[in-house]
């Protein structure tokens, strides 16, 4: 079985060179960074993009590929019906090599207390004009090819593309457009003169600039606690499969408590955990406990405790959390986060997959692989200007990264412009952890 395809053996596609200055920097080449930089290089910014690893190393091409607004956040939701406009205009720009399909989300009932929460999400969707409706049992069975469910949800709008190959082909047309993009080129700190910034410290020199967007994933809140802003940001594990070709059983995207799926470009279905993910315990995660305790009491039984984070990872005992910027980094001793997928959760999946297509079996798997999610305690990102001013900040999209990011790419553009984001960003805001607020949970599915 095939891992998932990064080699760092294979030469880096974007070389630089990194100038002197420029305008803005974007630190991050997943998804998010990628968009902001798209949108500020269209704006006429000089940009540079930095990425220590590979563009879309890591969550960003290691995710599901959904690009949904069913069930999303309520305070998402409508930077999420943008962000499915500007896929359309990417897919007229860049053509079908993004693997963009429009084939719908559904969500299956495994019981009444689901189909109960669908009825309850169904004004919402009404609310942004979405063309979602609920599924009866024998409407489930005929769309999905399997009489497993009480009923469903679904929203034929909904899309899906292909992560690692979407990803990169954007990152190329913006080099096009005339972004600076260099990988393997780590930030390792900022430069920061009376209060301001003024610069990034890379491993291969110094570049001036008036403005740093923070889009680092994972590495966020390290690379930040280092320059003394702190958000309480933490990464769990999720674990992902390609099956080998089979047949079409539903050409969009579906999912349950137990098991999700979706066509692939290349025959198979891209399969994953309904709800289950890995969470290694760091310093991180004692410093953070009591922040994270309503989602904890929400979702505990979804996760997997492990005792310790691996040495090298963004919250690993060993990793450092201050480094002298002339010396390295903890972002070059680790290019790529390349976490092993948790196999039983898979084999899990393999047989939940097996019970509702008796017919069909156990899928063969072609490749497995995981990836380490950003995520905050109300799971929802920080999207804001830091307190250290010329630094904005795009990081924990609690696995809904994906399918938002020309959205999100386009809000934080205008941030850093000093123009109106066009939401309604309070629910996103830095201070929310600080000034007293409760944490807060949104509907959502």
């Amino acid at each position: 079985m095939q891992p998932f395809p990064i080699s760092l053996d294979q030469p880096a596609r974007h070389i630089g060179p990194l100038p002197q200055a420029c305008d803005v920097v974007v630190i991050g080449g997943g998804i998010i960074g990628v968009m902001t930089a798209w949108f500020l290089t269209r704006a006429g910014q000089k940009v540079v993009l930095c990425e220590k690893g590979r563009i879309a190393g890591e969550q960003s091409g290691r995710n599901w590929g959904w690009i949904r607004q069913q069930g999303r956040d309520l305070d998402e939701l409508p930077i999420m019906v943008e962000s499915l406009a500007l896929w359309h205009e990417l897919v007229a720009e860049l053509g079908a090599g993004l693997g963009f399909h429009q084939g719908g989300v559904v969500y299956m009932a495994n019981g009444p207390k689901d189909m109960a929460g669908f009825e309850d999400w169904m004004p919402h969707a009404r609310a942004h004009g979405l063309d979602t409706r609920l599924l009866t049992r024998a409407e489930v069975a005929a769309l999905l090819g399997a009489d497993a469910w009480q009923g469903g949800i679904i929203t034929p709008s909904d899309a899906r593309a292909e992560p690692m190959v979407a990803v990169p082909l954007i990152a190329q047309a913006l080099a096009a457009k005339g972004c600076v993009i260099v990988e393997n080129c780590a930030v390792r700190g900022l430069d920061v003169t009376n209060g301001r910034l003024t610069g990034v410290v890379t491993e291969t020199g110094e570049v001036a600039c008036d403005a740093v967007v923070m889009a680092g994933g994972a590495w966020s809140s390290l690379f930040l606690r280092a320059q003394g802003v702190a958000i309480p940001q933490l990464s769990v594990l999720a674990s992902v499969a390609a099956t080998e070709p089979m047949a079409e059983i539903f050409p969009g995207n579906a999912a349950d408590n137990r098991f999700a799926f979706r066509r692939r470009v290349d025959g198979g279905y891209t399969i994953a955990p309904g709800s289950v993910h890995d969470f290694f315990i760091g310093p991180d995660a004692f410093r953070n406990f009591a922040t994270y305790l309503p989602v904890l009491k929400k979702d505990f039984r979804s996760t997997h405790f492990r005792a310790a984070a691996p040495a090298g990872y963004p919250d690993g005992w060993r990793t450092p959390r201050h480094w002298d910027v002339s010396a390295g980094s903890p972002f070059e001793a680790m290019r790529v986060l390349n976490p092993a997928p948790n196999m039983k959760t898979l084999a899990a999946v393999q047989d939940a997959f097996a019970a509702a297509y008796p017919h069909l079996g156990r899928p063969k798997l072609r490749s497995a692989w995981a990836g380490m999610i950003d995520t905050m305690p109300d799971i929802v990102p920080v999207i804001d200007a830091a307190p250290l001013a010329g630094l904005t900040i795009a990081t924990g999209m609690s696995g809904h990264g994906f399918g938002i990011g020309p959205g999100i790419g386009r809000v934080v553009a205008d941030l850093v412009l000093g123009r109106a984001p066009g939401h309604d960003l309070t629910r996103f805001r830095f201070s929310r952890f600080t000034d007293g607020s409760k944490i807060r949970i949104a509907p959502g599915l």
